[in-house]
């Protein structure tokens, strides 16, 4: 390919997206049919972390329902994608920052076949996840520079064909949403603290969204953990000096989930 793939970010939010129709998994689908099909698709998810980093190198990758107490509707719903074990093992040399490792036993949790399942339906490109290094030192995961730099190792994946996805939220508040209602009105706290992180990348400004506590008190609220804060830090890793980045889906749910989602590159 003489063109990179682009990159995603998508905020995931609740299973519940699997098998709702809203504007949000709407966007997905669009999205889906706008993008170039690629070769392979790398998933980084909020919800596999781990001790060390790892890839999924298995052939059949099975469909993870790492979610409890939702419509049977849900556990009823696969996505049989084949795997990606030829780039999932490229992963594991090209990284120079860190070790990789294959790993047989994960397959895609809910944070990649949730998006999967609006972006690409017919689940006929092979897929992998890379897992979030949560290694605990005193309480607090490794430094966001570090993984931003491990993600920046991850770049020649786009000149092999393949579409790397970060899939988290950037606010994601479960201590304060409200679960029964997902069109409630959203917290000023997490609306300022999302538009500061837009205003930043649409400036590029990839050091205050590392260092994001340094953007005021909102930050505390909005991001009271990583896990789902990570995968967008991967996704600016791989922007390039000038590259564009266009804002696919913006809006919230249940009060304290931002659900905005950006592409990274543009279209052939």
């Amino acid at each position: 390919m003489t063109k990179k793939t682009p990159v995603l970010f998508i905020g995931h939010g609740s299973p519940m997206n699997i098998i709702l129709d809203n504007s949000f998994t709407r966007s997905l689908g669009a999205l889906g049919k706008h993008l170039p099909k690629p070769k392979a698709i790398m998933v980084i998810s909020a919800h596999w972390l781990t001790k060390g980093t790892f890839v999924g190198c298995m052939e059949k990758p099975k469909t993870i329902y790492d979610f409890y107490g939702f419509p049977e509707k849900l556990y009823e719903t696969t996505y049989p994608c084949p795997g990606a074990s030829e780039e999932a093992s490229f992963v594991t040399g090209a990284v120079k920052k860190a070790t990789v490792k294959c790993d047989h036993g994960w397959g895609l949790d809910h944070g990649a076949w949730a998006i999967l399942k609006h972006l690409y339906p017919p689940a006929d490109i092979p897929v992998f996840q890379l897992s979030l290094d949560y290694s605990f030192n005193e309480w607090d995961p490794k430094p966001l520079q570090y993984h931003y730099d491990l993600a920046a190792g991850l770049s020649e994946l786009r000149s092999r064909g393949v579409l790397i996805i970060g899939s988290g939220n950037i606010v994601h508040n479960l201590g304060m949403f409200d679960y029964m209602n997902i069109a409630a009105k959203s917290f000023d706290w997490a609306v300022e603290f999302d538009e500061l992180v837009k205003s930043n990348l649409i400036r590029g400004n990839h050091q205050d969204l590392i260092h994001y506590t340094n953007m005021g008190k909102t930050a505390v609220l909005a991001v009271p953990t990583l896990d789902h804060y990570l995968p967008m830090i991967y996704a600016i890793a791989l922007q390039e000096k000038n590259e564009p980045l266009l804002f696919t889906y913006e809006g919230f749910q249940y009060g304290s989930i931002s659900m905005r989602c950006f592409q990274i590159g543009s279209v052939p």
